[in-house]
């Protein structure tokens, strides 16, 4: 420790020059090792809160499909539970099932007292599913009877009118979209890939 002070009274710039680094990089090594394990436990507490996230909405929606399901064996379900547990189905990917439901929702003994187009949407979206465009269309449509501005059934029925080869019934839905809500990503997307196809060749 003698020699290291004298060292450094005698040539305090170049000596001191030398250790001033090593300090640094002695500071670098004990930093880097926390700033990692800092990153990596805001990694898994982001993990584990997204997880138990998932694990309640699904517990939610497993009760939910219980409670309705024991009351239709009993009962008649309203408008909401057909519609409610025909969702559930539809986001099981179970869509036959999710079709049927629908469907009694849409007769339910409350269905004039509940604003339908939702439904006649999920219907179509369903029917869609099965690729059964024709009964999708006819759906959508219904909704559209229901609610003129409901925006994502005119973008469903442009999307099936797509699948069905139909480019021009396709545009201009989704140009009745940009009219309803002109920042519509997903309308401006497909409308300018369509107009392209009407677009004269130069």
């Amino acid at each position: 420790m003698g020699i290291a002070v004298t060292l450094l009274e005698f040539f305090p710039g170049k000596i001191g020059n030398r250790l001033k680094p090593a300090r640094l990089y002695q500071t670098m090594d004990n930093t880097l090792p926390v700033i990692y394990v800092s990153v990596l436990l805001s990694l898994l507490a982001s993990i584990t809160w997204l997880v138990i996230r998932q694990v309640f909405k699904t517990r939610k929606v497993e009760n939910s499909l219980t409670r309705i399901q024991n009351k239709l064996q009993t009962e008649l379900g309203t408008v909401q539970e057909y519609y409610e547990l025909g969702s559930i189905y539809s986001d099981k990917k179970l869509f036959a099932q999710a079709s049927k439901l629908f469907q009694k929702a849409l007769k339910a003994q409350d269905a004039e007292e509940e604003k339908l187009a939702p439904i006649y949407n999920a219907l179509g979206y369903a029917y869609f599913a099965q690729e059964q465009y024709d009964l999708a269309i006819r759906q959508y449509k219904e909704a559209l009877k229901e609610n003129p501005e409901y925006v994502t059934a005119w973008n469903n029925l442009a999307h099936t009118y797509e699948r069905k080869q139909l480019a021009a019934q396709a545009l201009e839905a989704y140009e009745t979209v940009l009219k309803l809500e002109p920042k519509n990503d997903t309308a401006k997307r497909r409308a300018e890939s369509l107009r392209k196809r009407f677009a004269p060749s130069k």
